[in-house]
C-alpha cells in the first residue's frame, strides 16, 4: 500500500512538515513555562506533559516510518510495517486516551487501564511480527472498532459528570469546557475507521498525515486554553465524593429555617454586594463569604431547581438589565458587549448563550423589542 507514495514528493513534504511540527509541539510543551498564546491562562501542568508525550510519540512514530518510503525490499517493508504497529499500540493509542482523560479535572481518573486495553493489540502485533504476517489484521481492526465505540460511549457518561460538576461549582465555563475536543477526536476516529476499512491506497496516507496535523494544532490550542481548575478549587470534592456527601445530605433535607437562612445569607454577601460580577467565582469561594458550608450551598440550589452556575448566571443578567435600563433612561451611548462586561462577563458569545437560556430570544432581539 506504499508504492504509490514512495516518490509523491509532495507527500514526502506532508511527512516531513508533520514529523517536525510534532518534535517542536513536543519540546515547546516541556521546555517552555507558561504559554505563549494564551498568556492569561494556567494550564494543567499534567496535562502539558502527557500531551507532549503523545507529541513524541507521533514524532517516533514517523521516524520508525520513515525508511518505507525509500526502501524497496518488500520484505523489510512488512518488517517495518508490523513492528510499528506494535509499537504504536503501547505509545501512540494508549496516550492518546490518557491525553483526553487529563483533560477532565472533576477528579483523578486511573490511567493505567489505557495500556490494558491495548494488550489483546500489542499481543496480536507480537505474533504478526514473529510470523511476519498481517493474518490477524482483520481481528486487530475489529477489536479496535469494538473498543471504539465503547470508550465513546464511556466519554459521552464522563463528559456528561464533567459538565454537571462544572455547572455545580463555576460561575464561568470559558476555558473549562472539553467538549470540543471529545467532538474533534470522534469526528477524527470516524474518519480513520472509515479509511481503514475501505481504503490503503494514497487517500488514506493523506489523510492520515492530515489528521495528525489536525490533532497537533487542535491539542495545542486546548493546552493553551485550558485551565487549571486546581489553583482555586483546591478544597474541592471529586465527582464521587461530593455526589456521595450530597446524597448523605438530601437524606437530611435543610429546613425551612436554614434554607431562609442561607437565602439572606446570599442576599446580604453575594447580590447586595456584587459579589456575583467577579470573575470566576467558584462556589467555594461563595461559601465562605456567606460563611456556610459549601455542600449545603449546593443543596440550597438543588432544593431551587437550578445550579450554581445558573444561579450568578441569573444574577448576572438582571444586572444587565437594570444597565440597560439606566443607559437608555440616561441617552447614554452604550453597546450590548461594554454592558456584558460590566455584568461580570469576559466573552460575549458566553453571555449570548447564559442570555438566550435565561430570557428565550437573542440579547439582538430583546433589545431591539425593548428599545420600542
Amino acid at each position: 500500500m506504499y508504492d504509490q507514495i514512495k516518490e509523491d514528493v509532495l507527500y514526502i513534504m506532508l511527512y516531513a512538515v508533520v514529523m517536525a511540527m510534532a518534535i517542536t509541539a513536543s519540546c515547546y510543551l516541556l521546555f517552555r513555562r507558561g504559554n505563549a498564546f494564551a498568556t492569561d491562562v494556567t494550564t494543567p501542568l499534567r496535562l502539558r506533559r502527557w500531551t507532549a508525550a503523545f507529541f513524541a510519540a507521533i514524532a517516533l512514530n514517523h521516524l520508525w516510518y520513515l525508511p518505507i518510503l525509500f526502501d524497496d525490499s518488500s520484505e523489510d517493508i512488512i518488517i517495518i510495517d508490523l513492528t510499528g504497529g506494535l509499537f504504536d499500540s503501547i505509545t501512540l493509542f494508549p496516550l492518546a486516551l490518557i491525553v483526553f482523560l487529563t483533560m477532565l479535572q472533576d477528579r483523578r481518573r486511573p490511567l493505567w487501564p489505557a495500556f490494558v486495553m491495548m494488550l489483546p493489540i500489542f499481543a496480536m502485533g507480537i505474533w504478526s511480527v514473529a510470523t511476519n504476517s498481517y493474518a490477524l489484521l482483520p481481528a486487530a481492526y475489529a477489536y479496535c472498532l469494538l473498543m471504539g465505540i465503547g470508550l465513546i460511549t464511556y466519554m459521552i457518561r464522563a463528559l456528561r459528570q464533567y459538565g454537571k460538576w462544572l455547572c455545580d461549582n463555576y460561575a464561568d465555563l470559558e476555558n473549562k469546557e472539553v467538549w470540543q475536543s471529545f467532538l474533534v477526536l470522534a469526528v477524527i476516529l470516524l474518519v480513520f475507521s472509515v479509511y481503514m476499512f475501505t481504503d490503503k491506497g494514497p487517500v488514506y496516507q493523506y489523510s492520515m498525515q492530515v489528521i495528525c496535523f489536525i490533532i497537533i494544532f487542535h491539542l495545542l490550542w486546548r493546552v493553551e486554553t485550558l485551565s487549571d481548575l486546581s489553583i482555586n478549587n483546591t478544597q474541592s470534592l471529586s465527582a464521587e465524593e461530593e455526589s456521595t456527601a450530597l446524597e448523605n445530605i438530601e437524606n437530611h433535607a435543610l429546613s425551612p429555617a436554614v434554607h431562609n437562612k442561607i437565602g439572606e445569607l446570599l442576599q446580604l454577601h453575594c447580590i447586595d454586594t456584587h459579589l456575583y460580577l467577579q470573575h470566576d467565582l467558584t462556589i467555594h469561594q461563595l461559601a465562605k463569604a456567606v460563611g456556610t458550608n459549601r455542600l449545603y450551598l449546593s443543596q440550597y440550589f438543588s432544593q431551587q431547581g437550578i445550579t450554581y452556575n445558573a444561579y450568578i448566571n441569573n444574577l448576572r443578567i438582571s444586572h444587565f438589565i437594570n444597565l440597560y435600563s439606566e443607559a437608555k433612561a440616561a441617552l447614554q451611548p452604550f453597546t450590548a458587549q461594554q454592558l456584558a462586561h460590566q455584568s461580570g462577563y469576559r466573552s460575549y458569545s458566553t453571555f449570548g448563550i447564559a442570555f438566550k437560556q435565561r430570557m428565550g430570544q437573542t440579547v439582538t432581539s430583546w433589545m431591539r423589542t425593548n428599545s420600542e
